[in-house]
């Protein structure tokens, strides 16, 4: 009975500081571990100061740079040797506290406090004072986000005192430079945007069958030749081959200089950069560059988004010692450029068709005893993993590093659903789950007909329920979670965007929020908040999930009836099938519609409180009959 007791109260308490966050106008995202709210304001004016310790310098120059634009103040950098100064009135007090001094959590943990007088945060590390940073700015008005300074806004925060530590230490994003190349800009921005909502690691694609995007100077062919292909626009995968000279103008690369920049803007930000090359499979552009890295000695082209896999080879040889020098030198220039812990070798969707047909495998895996070319990219996988290791690097791959045999100490992330994380943890090792049905975000987030073209769906809710850590699983061998953008339909930074958020900010909270404090409809209300964030600060967004979702069936007679419904449950649907534009002056959907004999469309806009919030859908009856089959 008393474990049932305690268990209501925790309940209870986890609703209240929900249904608090969702009262007032405390709408940061992820949701803060613990919050109180205390009557009150504190007023950024042009006489406020920051007061901090010599050694988080650079989260006060942070801070004061992002103040700056919106409200036009110079606000005053105050040096203190002090941890516990004297705070004068007016001033936001960045304070360093020894690690169990106070706080009872790791380093990216922060306690922030909002009082009339003034605000302090306090952590055991600068990390943690930039969390509680990024939730102080997203306590101030929307109009912070500004690039411009904003008149007639009084720049007030909510009195509150808020208690915060991650759940899981990966809180990552994937962006995929090679199908399409983003600029060193591009990235940056990117970047900043993760580290609002405090993301921690940016998981680099470099390398890919369509461009080597990373400069290696003891192989210059790899940029000169591999980060380059022929132009082609439309529709992935259907693309034609290059033509007999047809000149490669597409592409790009990133110098060493330009990789040290990133590398530092990052870090300043507490973001730690995974850079991926990704072998033994997925190695067009590299062998385009160097082909006789291969089984077959080529020539190749890099591959312009035409169909190819199966057909043309793609993979290194693994029974090639050109091969494992080429490895060791290309992974020694990448250990100097990424201080991180850890190097993303790939190891996924590597076709081994050619490796069979390949008489130095055939020996080799014989001579060496592997029943199957799986083990045989086993042991490519261990020689890597030795080659990191001797760089002082950690290895992690996709979750096909598990067939054949898992390298002694790899970490596993599992993109095909969740059975590799299970089996690599069940296995002792650690894990980071990024499904593919819940964490790609190149998929889908609403009705296909009206969203850019990909091949799968994924909407918000479903991103935002994923639970990251299975039953019987320890939970301390789940890293934490990821999300990947994959850019074969995505040519552009706007479109990157598009896709990541707010799906990203359903990862972020994840990562970071106690299980136990997740609430959707919570959730949904505070993604609306940063939507209007996002506007001011220019980033692109989709709102997917004011969007009406069909479910067309047939009834015991064989008529289509539809079923419409949104992710949120306080939109209206109003619809017609006369094919003209619905206003919210239309029939409002109420239950599920027959179709009229006849009716080519239906067409359906979505509102709340009389104003249009989602898409207007014009959706085909032809396609809903295929749907319903």
């Amino acid at each position: 009975m008393t474990r049932l007791i305690v268990s209501v109260i925790i309940v209870l308490l986890s609703t209240t500081a929900a249904n608090a966050l969702a009262s007032t106008d405390i709408n940061i995202i992820p949701a803060p571990a613990k919050v109180k709210i205390i009557d009150g304001q504190f007023e950024l004016t042009d006489q406020t100061a920051i007061v901090y310790l010599n050694e988080v310098k650079p989260v006060a120059q942070y801070l004061r740079e992002h103040l700056k634009p919106a409200t036009g103040y110079n606000i005053k950098l105050i040096a203190v040797s002090d941890r516990h100064p004297v705070k004068p009135a007016n001033t936001i007090s960045l304070n360093l506290t020894l690690l169990g001094e106070v706080l009872a959590f790791g380093k990216e943990g922060y306690i922030l406090k909002v009082l009339p007088a003034g605000v302090e945060i306090r952590a055991c590390d600068p990390a943690g004072l930039f969390y509680g940073v990024q939730s102080l700015l997203q306590l101030l008005p929307k109009e912070i986000e500004s690039s411009s300074k904003v008149n007639n806004v009084k720049w007030t925060i909510p009195c509150i005192d808020i208690t915060d530590d991650p759940r899981f230490g990966w809180r990552g994003l994937l962006l995929d430079v090679s199908r399409h190349f983003f600029t060193k800009d591009e990235v940056k921005q990117y970047i900043d945007t993760m580290a609002r909502y405090k993301l921690n690691t940016f998981h680099w694609h470099l390398t890919d069958d369509q461009g080597w995007r990373i400069e290696i100077k003891k192989y210059p062919k790899l940029t000169e030749v591999g980060a380059w292909r022929v132009p082609r626009q439309g529709c992935w995968w259907t693309f034609d081959p290059p033509k007999p000279g047809e000149k490669p103008t597409d592409g790009g690369f990133y110098t060493q200089e330009d990789i040290a920049e990133i590398v530092e803007y990052a870090k300043a930000r507490f973001i730690t950069i995974v850079p991926e090359i990704d072998v033994p499979g997925h190695s067009m552009a590299a062998l385009a560059s160097y082909p006789e890295l291969s089984c077959g000695g080529g020539p190749f082209d890099v591959n312009p988004g035409s169909k190819f896999y199966g057909q043309i080879e793609n993979t290194l040889c693994p029974s090639n010692d050109k091969v494992y020098k080429f490895m060791d030198d290309v992974f020694t220039e990448i250990a100097q450029m990424f201080p991180g812990q850890y190097i993303h070798m790939g190891g996924d969707e590597a076709h081994k068709g050619f490796w069979k047909k390949c008489k130095r495998c055939q020996k080799f895996k014989k001579d060496n005893s592997l029943k199957d070319e799986h083990e045989l990219q086993s042991h490519f996988v261990k020689q890597v993993e030795k080659i990191l290791e001797s760089k002082g690097k950690k290895l992690v791959g996709w979750d096909e590093i598990l067939e054949g045999g898992l390298a002694p100490n790899a970490t596993v992330m599992s993109w095909r659903g969740i059975a590799g994380g299970v089996k690599s943890a069940k296995m002792g090792h650690h894990v980071v789950m990024t499904p593919s049905p819940y964490y790609y975000l190149d998929l889908y987030q609403s009705d296909p007909i009206v969203e850019p073209k990909t091949y799968s769906l994924s909407r918000l809710n479903t991103c935002y329920k994923f639970e990251p850590v299975p039953d019987g699983i320890e939970p301390k061998l789940i890293l934490g979670v990821q999300g990947n953008v994959w850019s074969e339909e995505i040519s552009e930074i706007r479109h990157a965007q598009y896709m990541t958020w707010p799906r990203g900010l359903a990862i972020a909270e994840t990562a970071w929020t106690p299980k136990e404090k997740k609430d959707w409809e919570n959730f949904a209300a505070r993604v609306e908040n940063q939507f209007a964030r996002m506007d001011i600060a220019q980033v692109k967004y989709a709102r997917s999930m004011f969007d009406a979702i069909f479910k067309p069936t047939r009834d015991k007679d064989g008529r289509l009836v539809i079923e419409l419904e949104t992710e949120l449950d306080n939109i209206d649907i109003h619809y017609t099938f006369e094919g003209a534009d619905p206003d919210n002056y239309y029939p409002k959907y109420e239950k599920p519609l027959t179709v009229p004999a006849n009716a080519q469309n239906i067409i359906v806009s979505t509102y709340r409180d009389g104003m249009k919030v989602g898409k207007q859908i014009n959706m085909p009856i032809e396609e809903l009959e295929k749907r319903a089959k």
